[in-house]
C-alpha cells in the first residue's frame, strides 16, 4: 500500500505516556498532521504493511493523510470523491475527507482502517493480472538497465536474443517481474500481512504457486471459521457491487489492493489505492476478467476477486 499507516495501541509505555498521547492527540488541530515530536513519540505505535514510508502522517483519532507521490495528478483525489458520492461504495472505500496542502505537499485525509479494532489481523492483497499502466510499456526501446535487473533474479530468464543484445524492453520487464508473484496466474498477490503480536511480514511478493498461496491465506485465518464466513460475504458483496457498477466498467483499476481485516469481534473489507485508476477513452468499456492486450485496458481485477474469494474458501480452517 502505497499503503495505510496502521495505528496500534502501545502496550509497552507507561499508563502516564499513553495518556499524554491520547491528549495530544485529541487536541491535535487537523489542519496539520501530526508532525515532527508527535509523529517520534508515536512511531512506536504504528506499523505500515508496505509501500513507502514517509507517504504516510497521522492527522488525528481515525483519521490519515497520504501523501500525493509524483505524477499521480489529482487521479486518487478524484476517485475517491466520485466513489463517496456512490452510495453503494461508501462502505467499500475508507471514507475520505478533504484534500490538503501543508508545507508543500499535498495530502488527501482518510479513514484510518485499523482504528476500533483491536490487535487485528490484517492482509494486503494487490489485485489485477497487471499492475503497471499501458502508458509505462508503450516505449519499445530494449534497455541494458532492465535486463541487469532481470538477470539479477533469474539469470536464464531472458531469452537468447535478449542475451545477445543485453537489453530488454519495458513490457518484457514488466511482465517478468509479474511472474515472479501470483499476479499473473491469480489475479491477486498477497503484499503483506500483519498477524497479532508480531511484526509485519512483507518478504511475501514471491508467494507464487497455488499451495504457498493457500498456505498464506491459512496462517491468516488460522481457526476462525465464522470470520472466513463474514470474510467471504464482503468479498462477494464487493464483487457484485462492482459487477453492477457503470464507473467500473469504464475505468481501469491498476495497482489497487483489498485491504482485509478481523479481530475478535468484527471483521473489515475495503478498496483502497487509486492513484493508478484511469478513466477509459469514450465507448470503451471493460470486463476486468478478460486478458490483457495492449490497448483493450483490460486489468484482471475481477478475475483476481474471484480467484481470491475462491481461495479462502478452499482453506480448511479445522486442520
Amino acid at each position: 500500500m502505497e499503503q495505510f499507516p496502521l495505528v496500534l495501541s502501545d502496550t509497552t509505555m507507561p499508563d502516564e505516556d499513553l495518556s499524554l498521547k491520547f491528549l495530544a492527540l485529541n487536541a491535535l488541530d487537523l489542519t496539520a498532521p501530526a508532525s515532527d515530536v508527535l509523529l517520534k513519540n508515536r512511531l512506536k505505535s504504528w506499523f505500515q504493511l508496505s509501500g513507502h514510508p514517509d507517504g504516510f502522517a497521522p492527522a488525528g483519532p481515525g483519521t490519515v493523510w497520504k501523501r500525493k507521490s509524483g505524477g499521480t495528478e489529482n487521479t486518487e483525489r478524484i476517485v475517491y470523491e466520485a466513489l463517496s458520492k456512490d452510495e453503494a461504495f461508501r462502505d467499500c472505500i475508507p471514507r475520505y475527507y478533504r484534500e490538503v496542502e501543508y508545507k508543500g505537499d499535498t495530502f488527501i485525509e482518510l479513514q484510518d482502517l485499523l482504528f476500533g479494532f483491536n490487535d487485528p489481523h490484517v492482509m494486503d492483497i494487490k489485485m489485477g493480472t497487471r499492475t503497471f499502466l499501458e502508458s509505462e510499456v508503450s516505449k519499445t526501446m530494449a534497455r541494458p538497465d532492465l535486463y541487469q535487473k532481470m538477470i539479477a533474479v533469474d539469470l536464464n530468464a531472458p531469452t537468447k536474443q535478449e542475451h545477445e543484445q543485453r537489453a530488454v524492453t519495458k513490457l518484457r520487464y514488466m511482465q517478468f517481474r509479474e511472474q515472479q508473484s501470483s499476479t499473473c496466474s491469480h489475479g491477486f498477490r498477497i503484499e503483506a500481512m500483519k498477524l497479532p503480536g508480531v511484526p509485519p511480514i512483507t518478504d511475501l511478493k514471491k508467494v507464487k504457486s497455488h499451495k504457498e498461496v493457500l498456505g498464506t491465506m491459512k496462517m491468516f485465518l488460522g481457526k476462525k471459521e465464522e470470520t472466513r464466513k463474514n470474510l467471504l460475504i464482503r468479498l462477494k458483496n464487493l464483487r457484485t457491487k462492482i459487477e453492477k457498477s457503470k464507473y467500473f466498467q469504464t475505468h481501469e483499476i491498476i495497482g489497487s489492493s483489498i485491504f482485509m481485516i478481523y479481530d475478535n469481534e468484527k471483521v473489515g473489507v475495503w478498496l483502497i489505492d487509486f492513484a493508478k485508476t484511469c478513466e477509459l477513452p469514450d465507448g470503451l468499456k471493460v470486463t476486468h476478467r478478460h486478458p490483457w492486450e495492449q490497448g483493450n485496458h483490460e486489468e484482471g481485477f475481477l478475475f483476481g476477486l474471484d480467484n481470491l474469494i475462491s481461495t479462502i474458501e478452499e482453506v480448511n480452517v479445522s486442520l
